[in-house]
């Protein structure tokens, strides 16, 4: 199936039925009483990261923590991006497989939207102000010096016509480094090395300090982004994350988002993916040296242009088809149905290169033929702010095939999302089970993350 798109995103639904669970968002809804389910994009990853890292420390997630579409998202799906600036779009899907509890109405659903990657030579140049936490609690290990190691990296790399400001904050906010060209990277190389970690956290200050520098240092024709390195442990000053939330939305209305970047054990989680949804951006989330280094080098550069902004998808489910579904994850990014064409309604950020995956679980009538859902796009162009819709029609025959011939993409997708079902204590397969599913799609992926998604299964079920 063919997607045509300006927009970086993928979305994999998965609609599961026979689940028990109880009454709440993430329930299976009748398409007699909603048969559209809204919702807006996300590409943030830093929950899965976040797992990962608890886990290999021996720890269990806290369930709130956890969040199935950052899981998706976390892997790549190998879409095919689209040609010219559109949005690629891919649907497939499965019956269930035979671990998995449920009717044998259910199907698997996934759709899969893709933007085009851009060029360094392609790109506008970047205004990038970093709001950096110096407070006593980034002194642990994996954390400031982590962030050092990066920014430096980073630096290097960037072109010679981008700019980048230096922001640091513990118990008030300081101005490390005014707006400097790359060019001049001696003076900010010197002013990473500055950064020393004592205080308090005072991440109120630190935004305003760093949006004020970055709307003083403004450049049109330009990316400008504030980026905000913390472990998110506000502990004086503003702390209330509303008030922060505020202030991020007027600045982000002023063309200047957020991207925020978590680190350490110890991770205020629910206030960092907040203040990134809500500034127009996304959050990640770093623990090592190799994945900080990738993340500042491969993909912060390729999020620095935007290709769609305020993303969301709509999937209308044809009643006479479809007696439930289910969307796994993506609670806290769900609309009401009419929200969808209301462009004053806040959606996803997408830049180019990006997909975005949203998994479902189907529940088909009985002797159910022809078409099951239509799967709706609509953005903002980034520069006229005009409004762009795309469709593509899911029909059984896409999702009826069985889950052992399915996919390999499609195999880490369930494993990823049911995994972070189980993590949350709800009805999923057994993490022998889901191990079995990721392994068998790295025999054909050859992936070292699928891999590593196998191991970490395998952990779970090791601390249960």
């Amino acid at each position: 199936m063919r997607l045509r798109i300006p927009l970086l995103l993928v979305v994999t639904a998965l609609v599961i039925t026979g689940c028990g669970a109880e009454k709440d968002s993430s329930a299976p809804t009748k398409t007699r009483e909603d048969n559209a389910s809204t919702f807006a994009l996300d590409v943030d990853t830093a929950s899965y990261t976040f797992a990962a890292r608890q886990l290999n420390d021996g720890a269990w997630p806290d369930a709130s923590t956890v969040r199935p579409e950052e899981f998706l998202n976390a892997f790549d799906h190998h879409y095919a991006q689209p040609r010219g600036d559109g949005f690629a779009m891919h649907v497939d899907g499965a019956r269930l497989p035979e671990a998995h509890t449920g009717s044998s109405s259910s199907r698997l659903l996934r759709i899969g939207l893709q933007t085009k990657s851009e060029s360094s030579s392609e790109r506008r140049d970047a205004n990038l102000t970093f709001v950096i936490d110096v407070s006593g609690s980034m002194a642990e290990a994996g954390k400031l010096d982590l962030v050092q190691d990066a920014l430096h990296y980073l630096v290097d790399q960037l072109q010679p016509s981008d700019a980048v400001a230096i922001v640091a904050f513990n118990d008030k906010a300081s101005v490390i480094r005014e707006m400097t060209r790359v060019s001049d990277k001696a003076r900010l190389h010197e002013a990473i090395d500055r950064l020393k970690a004592a205080g308090s956290t005072n991440l109120g200050a630190g935004l305003t300090s760093g949006y004020g520098l970055a709307r003083e240092s403004f450049r049109e024709r330009a990316t400008n982004r504030v980026i905000i390195l913390s472990d998110g442990l506000a502990n004086t000053g503003t702390t209330n994350a509303s008030t922060l939330v505020n202030r991020i939305q007027e600045e982000a209305a002023k063309e200047i988002s957020l991207l925020g970047v978590g680190v350490g054990s110890d991770y205020g989680d629910k206030l960092m993916e907040e203040l990134a949804d809500k500034g127009d951006g996304f959050v990640v989330y770093i623990s090592e040296q190799k994945q900080a280094r990738e993340l500042f080098v491969r993909k912060l550069p390729a999020a620095l242009t935007v290709r769609a902004y305020d993303a969301k998808a709509q999937v209308v489910f044809d009643r006479s088809a479809v007696d439930t579904y289910q969307l796994i994850g993506y609670e806290d990014r769900r609309l009401e149905d009419n929200e969808f064409r209301d462009d004053t309604v806040d959606g996803g950020e997408i830049g180019p290169g990006h997909s975005v995956t949203a998994l479902y679980l189907v529940k088909l009538r009985a002797n159910a033929s022809g078409r099951v859902a239509q799967v709706k796009v609509r953005w903002l162009d980034p520069k006229t702010r005009d409004a762009s819709e795309s469709y593509e029609t899911v029909n059984v025959d896409d999702i009826d095939g069985t889950f052992a011939r399915s996919d390999a993409d499609l195999k880490v997708c369930y494993a990823a999302a049911y995994f972070a079902e189980a993590l949350r204590q709800r009805t999923a397969p057994s993490f022998d089970e889901l191990a079995k599913i990721a392994d068998d799609a790295n025999e054909e992926l050859d992936d070292p993350k699928v891999g590593e998604l196998a191991t970490l299964i395998r952990k779970a079920a090791q601390r249960r």
